[in-house]
Parts: structure tokens; sequence; C-alpha cells
């Protein structure tokens, strides 16, 4: 039972996630952690987040801005590596206090990179990648970070979201390799993850057909709405 409902929660995530390029994270983490611990849901999430990513890859190839992907993968990889070595060292409880204040505070960043409309360039790309990369190896995903990013830079639809998935995949595949190195991505973990970037997967297809009918608004009241109940989801969790 515990995972038909993260498989029916991965495939509600996974199509939110091919609609608005990010969320699935988000969204399945909370229900992760509480069916497998903060520490079994990091690594399950990563591999989860690869296929999930795949499947955004697959569903849009031919939109791909692989110049863009470069820019932000060149630094976003090794530092998705080193912010992993990062959350290895720390407690179960502080990570999940981490990642819950983590999603909360990105609803009023998310506001105030949106106010402050600035063309993004490929260097702004690298940048971006090494911070956000770091940032990726510690929590669960730093799509609200990306994605206003690769929208600055002037990517729309299905541009943004197979290019965002492209360079996102090379850092949960960084990420998922130092887990495996330090002895956190277990044979076991990862076949749960297998199961659970499944049904990321199915969805992510599922989605390509509404892509073209979203709206602006909704998409970022739908964000803030997923950033915020995931975070005290998550806040509870380590509270309770």
């Amino acid at each position: 039972m515990g995972f038909l409902f993260v498989l029916i929660v991965g495939l509600l995530a996974g199509t939110i996630s091919g609609i608005v390029g990010t969320g699935s994270s988000i969204m399945l983490m909370p229900v992760l952690v509480y069916q497998f611990g903060p520490k079994e849901a990091v690594p399950i999430m990563a591999v989860a987040a690869v296929m999930a990513n795949l499947s955004r890859i697959l569903a849009w190839w031919r939109e791909v801005d692989w110049r863009a992907c470069a820019a932000y993968s060149v630094t976003g990889i090794p530092a998705a590596a080193l912010g992993a070595r990062t959350l290895l060292a720390l407690p179960s409880h502080a990570v999940d206090i981490a990642i819950g204040l983590f999603l909360i505070a990105m609803v009023p960043v998310r506001h105030w990179l949106e106010r402050h409309q600035l063309k993004a360039q490929l260097w702004h790309l690298a940048v971006g990648g090494a911070i956000i990369g770091y940032i990726t190896g510690i929590v669960v995903s730093t799509g609200p970070l990306s994605v206003p990013l690769f929208l600055f830079y002037g990517l729309n639809k299905g541009a943004f979201l197979a290019t965002e998935a492209a360079s996102s995949l090379g850092l949960y595949l960084s990420k998922s390799v130092t887990f495996e190195r330090f002895g956190a991505l277990t044979p076991d973990i990862a076949l749960k993850g297998l199961i659970a970037g499944s049904s990321l997967m199915f969805g992510a297809f599922i989605a390509k057909r509404f892509v073209l009918h979203l709206k602006p608004d909704v998409f970022r009241l739908l964000m803030d709405g997923i950033m915020l109940v995931a975070g005290l989801t998550l806040l509870w969790t380590a509270f309770s």
C-alpha cells in the first residue's frame, strides 16, 4: 500500500512537473520521507529525478538548447557532487528542517526574481549552475531557482522543458553517483528510486498535451502552493 501511494503521487507529480517544468521532487519528497525516512528518501528521489528529467528530454528531444545545457552543466555537475557529499554529513533531523525551510523560502525568492526581469546570458547560466548545483546536492529540488534562470535566458514551452531537464539530468546523475560511492545508494534504495521514477516518467508523457494551454499565472500560483504545502509537511514531520 505504501508503494501504491508513492506511485499515485508520483504519477500526479510527474504530470504537473511535465507541464510547469518542475515540482515532481517537491511533491513526491514528503511522501518518500514519510515512507522511508529522510536519509533514504533523498537518494531515492535522486534516482527518480534522473528518470523524470530523462522522460522530459525524450518528450521534447528536438527542442533542447544544447549550448545553454552545456553552460549550466559544466559547473553544476561537480557542484552537485560536492553538495551531495555535504548532505551525507548532516543528521536526518537537520535534513528535514533544511529542506522544509528551503521550499518555503523559495516562494518569496521566486517573486523577487520575477520582479527583476533580467535577460540571462550563457555566463549567467554557468554561474547559476555552480550555485544551484551545490544546493541541489543538499536539498531535494532547486527547480524554483533553475526555472526562472532558463526562462530569463529566453526559453519557453517545449524548449524550456527540454533544456531545463537536460541540464538537471547531469546534476542528478552526479548526485546519484556520489551517493553510490559513499554507500548511501544501495541496490534496495536504487530499486525504490526506479519504481518511484517510473511513475514520474509516465506523468511527463501525459503532460505533453497540456503544455501549450497552461497560462503563466496558473503556473506561478501552482508552484507557490506546491512549495508551501511540501515545505510545511516536511517541517511537521521534523518536529512531530
